[in-house]
C-alpha cells in the first residue's frame, strides 16, 4: 500500500479512520507502518442537526493503525460541496 501512497503525496487527501474520524489535509509524508503526516488538515463533523463542522488541526499526524481508507480529494469538486447544508449520521468505528 505504500507504493499506492506516493502518487497522493503533496495532494489533499481525505482520511476515515477506523474510530469513525472524518480528516482531510495535504499528505506531506508517511513510513512504512503507513503513519501519515498531512498539513493544513481539518476533521469534518457531521451531524443530523446541524451542518458539517470543520475543527481545524494544522500539522497532524495519524497512526497507521488508525488509517481506515484514505483517497484523494478534488479540490475543485471539494470546493464546490455546500457543507453548511449536509446533515448525517456520524461514522461509527470500524469493528473488528
Amino acid at each position: 500500500m505504500s507504493s499506492a501512497l506516493e502518487n497522493y503525496v503533496n495532494k489533499t487527501v481525505s482520511i476515515v479512520t477506523a474510530d469513525g474520524r472524518i480528516i482531510v489535509g495535504i499528505l506531506k509524508g508517511f513510513d512504512q507502518t503507513i503513519n501519515l503526516i498531512l498539513d493544513e488538515s481539518h476533521e469534518r463533523v457531521f451531524s443530523t442537526s446541524q451542518g458539517m463542522e470543520q475543527v481545524i488541526l494544522g500539522l497532524y499526524i495519524v497512526r497507521g493503525d488508525n488509517v481506515a481508507v484514505i483517497g484523494e480529494v478534488d479540490d475543485e469538486t471539494d470546493s464546490r460541496v455546500d457543507f453548511d447544508n449536509i446533515r448525517a449520521e456520524p461514522l461509527n468505528p470500524v469493528a473488528h
